[in-house]
């Protein structure tokens, strides 16, 4: 077990893994809202932030939304409706239909598709990239040419090639859901993040690299599909001079309280950025001689570095088990774990967090199908080789990864106790 030397003392302030960081402008529009009396789900703020986010996406129009996830399930529901037609009011748009998703990541990238009525089919990650194999997806198309969604999430704000999979989807007459939550701001051969699926979603979540405490925005190239999306946001209301409603609606608008955070962090998305990068390049570097390797960087791809994270080699790793919530490991002389390395970093009052554990190994969706790049995987918690040899990558990744704390108001200072932490761990 890790144990802390008294020359490292607790933080007095807790280091986060990713907090808001607020300027100012964000309470100039709030109090516009205030003021007049706009404080609810109409107002200057909300269509300023629809402007800016399509704008900023190289998107033609945005809906601004609660959240990322009520943007990923309108997504879901334009995209089902446009591929099978209007379902009958108690079915989904997807009632039955397999969906490919990407495995690695937060469940609320594909728990809309569960919303919808689909069925989630995991597809492996490229470990040179840390998301969806584009080439394990091409084989899961070859399993089930009927396929018509792809919904593909890019991890960390670290993009993979969502060109190459938009591509494969056109081959199939597949439509793309692009699950940009973590990667507003990052870029794939200069295009960005958001503007490579048929429908996109953007996050601003509390701990996301610009915030409004909460919030999304939809993405779409699609008049028609953008003024969908706003009337089922709104209880899919008819313009009729009493409440009249036609189809099912959710209550999924972005306040103009909100908006108004948001529109005030837009201004600040490049320095925040930058200041991720400076975090991500001083933990290369102060790291560089352990065994370990960093978010991997995708040839062409320029990412927005929301968190930076670590993947031990495999032969520096010491003995790990971990269950449903807990988890053990055995020190062992030159080598760590991600527990240890956790445990560690917490005991001087910083925040990290495992790798997304993927969601072929969640209770809820085990018994569902995931495809690697050789076949169909047998979703086996803690068992990474399945029984045709095939490498799971997504659960190694997870086995040997870590998220360290990445707030952009972490000092240098903070960094370097948090980097000397992680080389203590493997001594």
């Amino acid at each position: 077990m890790f144990k802390r030397r008294d020359d490292l003392k607790p933080f007095e302030s807790k280091v986060w893994l990713s907090s808001p960081t607020m300027h100012g402008e964000e309470l100039k529009y709030m109090a516009e809202a205030y003021e007049s009396n706009w404080m609810s789900t109409v107002g200057v703020n909300i269509d300023m932030v629809e402007k800016i986010a399509a704008e900023k996406s190289g998107m033609k129009y945005a809906v601004g939304l609660s959240c990322c996830t009520a943007a990923l399930h309108l997504c879901c529901r334009l995209a089902g409706e446009r591929l099978y037609g209007k379902p009958a009011v108690s079915h989904g748009a997807l009632e039955g239909r397999r969906v490919f998703c990407s495995d690695m990541t937060f469940d609320a990238t594909l728990n809309p598709v569960v919303y919808e009525g689909g069925i989630p089919v995991f597809i492996d990650t490229e470990m040179d990239s840390w998301n969806m194999d584009p080439v394990t997806l091409e084989k899961a198309f070859q399993f089930y040419p009927d396929v018509k969604l792809v919904i593909a999430a890019e991890l960390y704000g670290f993009p993979g090639r969502m060109d190459k999979i938009k591509r494969i989807c056109e081959k199939h007459g597949a439509l793309l859901i692009e699950d940009a939550a973590e990667a507003m701001g990052a870029a794939i051969d200069g295009r960005q993040c958001g503007s490579f699926g048929d429908y996109s979603a953007v996050s601003y979540n509390g701990n996301k690299i610009i915030t409004g405490s909460s919030g999304g925005c939809l993405l779409t190239n699609s008049i028609e599909d953008a003024n969908r999306a706003r009337k089922w946001s709104t209880q899919s209301r008819e313009n009729a001079p009493w409440y009249l409603h036609e189809e099912v609606g959710y209550n999924y608008r972005m306040s103009n309280v909100i908006a108004g955070v948001i529109r005030g962090q837009y201004g600040y998305l490049e320095e925040h950025i930058r200041q991720k990068r400076e975090i991500y390049e001083r933990y290369r570097e102060g790291l560089k001689d352990l065994p370990i390797r960093m978010n991997p960087i995708t040839t062409g791809t320029e990412p927005n570095y929301w968190l930076s994270a670590l993947m031990i080699d495999e032969a520096a790793m010491c003995r790990q088990v971990r269950g449903e919530k807990r988890a053990l490991y055995r020190s062992e002389g030159g080598k760590s774990c991600p527990t240890e390395i956790l445990e560690a970093i917490g005991s001087i009052n910083a925040e990290g967090r495992p790798i997304w554990r993927p969601m072929h190994m969640q209770p809820m969706y085990r018994m569902h199908e995931a495809i690697g790049r050789k076949g169909s995987l047998r979703c086996r918690t803690n068992a990474y080789i399945n029984e045709i040899g095939c490498v799971d990558v997504g659960a190694d990744i997870f086995d040997r990864g870590l998220c360290l704390p990445s707030d952009n108001k972490m000092t240098v200072e903070e960094q370097d106790v948090v980097i000397e932490i992680v080389k203590r761990c493997f001594e």
